[in-house]
């Protein structure tokens, strides 16, 4: 009813916002070498505390997993950004998730994207950490400066990218 007085987050289109309530860690400590090696393009991780997954940037949903452990958002920018949520969690078949975007969709940074049941991933043992990485930064050249380490809340700054 009184959703115009809820404060969105601000966005610069050169920021990554924090995907969920959580720890934010650097991309290159998580336990998958696909993604703390680069190997899929730079990026920020966080270990989430809450289910809810949020658009980290705005832009066009160009993706969604048939799992449903994947989106990918494409910035006005041409920044082409991956959300994966869990390590390993392709193997779950889309059970803990409900996507709530569908591909050609228009998404706001900080729009609720996901829900991922953490204790089904965790349960069946996988890790609950969300991945954010630009998969064509090595086309574009970027650099992607983390600004948030520690405990964040959804919406806040994470990283920055530069050239």
């Amino acid at each position: 009813m009184f959703k115009f007085f809820k404060k969105n987050p601000i966005w610069a289109s050169n920021s990554i916002l924090a995907p969920s309530d959580g720890t934010a860690v650097p991309i290159n400590t998580i336990e998958d070498p696909v993604f703390s090696q680069g190997a899929m393009g730079i990026g920020v991780a966080v270990n989430p505390s809450s289910d809810n997954v949020y658009a980290p940037v705005s832009g066009n949903v160009t993706m969604v997993a048939a799992t449903k452990h994947g989106i990918g958002i494409s910035t006005a920018e041409g920044r082409d950004i991956l959300i994966h949520m869990g390590v390993d969690t392709v193997e779950l078949k889309g059970k803990p998730f409900k996507v709530l975007v569908n591909s050609g969709d228009e998404v706001k940074a900080g729009e609720k994207i996901a829900v991922m049941n953490r204790q089904e991933v965790e349960a069946n043992g996988k890790l609950s950490t969300i991945i954010v990485v630009e998969t064509n930064s090595a086309e574009r050249m970027d650099k992607l400066n983390l600004v948030k380490t520690g405990t964040v809340k959804h919406g806040t700054d994470l990283a920055e990218f530069s050239y």
